[in-house]
């Protein structure tokens, strides 16, 4: 916890400095003025945008305001009111057509991987469950045998892209045929809670998760073969229209950062720093498990990711950007 302390008080220390720095900026014409950011609502998700915000404000000289937001809402936003400026951690697979959508008529513009190599996905019991019944490692056995997981399925909250693929896998497969029922969870919250309590107590549980998570690297999971990946399949998965969805296995996920069309345009500078603004997956699972470990916020992970890893950090910022995070940094 005194290291917690300690990056708290230098997160402290460094932000002091931000006020200077960004009337220096202003002085000069070099501040970027107002940038919104969609946060979704997830942990990873949530330092992401941290870092972001931390490293556009100090080295650039940006007002940042984080938008909290899902995929869904999101992309609708961006759409109807061309606003936020960025979404990031987007999960690809779980966007749909709207998405696609939004890019083709030109409104949004994928810059970058936010994760490398991506997200993984999927519907997923404890490996201990998985060691005392192996049939459970395919739905097939999942469906025959809905004892061993409770008789439940564990789905999205309302208004993430998962719930969509979800719901239409739930129709694909007629899966309350086999007397498994659907629990829609409220938030994300209750949903690794959900996991996390079975975990403890070593009890059925059977649902949707993905990674990188706390979750995924705190508990030992085996993922649930649902068939083979179709990929025309998958697509029509994403879409909550679709009248007979098949079933398709999920794919491994490209989690993307985009900026609208008119962001790209007046802000270049921020573009770019956004096209190189990457994180290994593992990299990101490790600031997670310090996030948990420490009982850390979204601001604190993201002090610790500057203090901790500037070699990853700097090659993101312009010349300009990386002298002015030097100062902060070294002082």
């Amino acid at each position: 916890m005194r290291n917690l302390m300690l990056t708290a008080a230098a997160g402290a220390a460094v932000l002091a400095f931000g006020a200077p720095m960004q009337a220096e900026a202003a002085a000069t014409g070099a501040e970027c003025g107002n940038v919104s950011i969609a946060q979704m609502n997830w942990a990873a998700a949530e330092v992401t945008t941290n870092i972001a915000k931390f490293l556009l404000e100090q080295g650039y000289g940006c007002k940042v305001s984080l938008v909290k937001s899902d995929t869904v809402p999101a992309i609708t936003s961006v759409a109807e009111n061309g606003r936020p400026d960025v979404v990031t951690n987007l999960w690809l697979n779980s966007a749909g057509d709207a998405y696609k959508k939004l890019e083709k008529s030109g409104k949004i513009e994928r810059v970058n991987q936010i994760l490398t190599p991506g997200g993984v996905e999927g519907w997923w019991i404890p490996t201990y469950l998985a060691k005392e019944h192996p049939e459970l490692k395919t739905i097939k056995g999942v469906m025959a045998h809905p004892e061993w997981v409770g008789g439940r399925f564990n789905n999205c909250p309302d208004g993430w892209g998962c719930r969509i693929v979800n719901d239409n896998l739930i129709k694909a497969l007629d899966l309350g045929t086999s007397g498994i029922k659907v629990f829609d969870h409220g938030s994300g919250q209750t949903l690794a809670s959900s996991l996390g309590a079975a975990y403890t107590d070593k009890k059925p549980w059977f649902g949707y998760y993905w990674g990188p998570t706390v979750v995924m690297g705190k508990y030992d999971m085996t993922r649930v073969k649902l068939g083979d990946y179709d990929k025309a399949a998958f697509a029509e998965l994403q879409n909550k229209a679709t009248a007979t969805p098949q079933v398709s296995d999920f794919p491994a996920a490209p989690i993307l950062t985009a900026v609208t069309a008119k962001f790209a345009k007046t802000h270049p500078a921020e573009t770019a720093f956004f096209s190189k603004m990457s994180f290994k997956t593992s990299t990101m699972s490790k600031l997670l498990a310090w996030q948990d470990k420490n009982k850390a916020n979204g601001q604190q992970t993201a002090v610790h990711f500057i203090t901790s890893y500037p070699d990853v950090w700097k090659g993101w910022l312009s010349p300009a950007a990386q002298k002015k995070l030097a100062k902060l940094t070294s002082g």
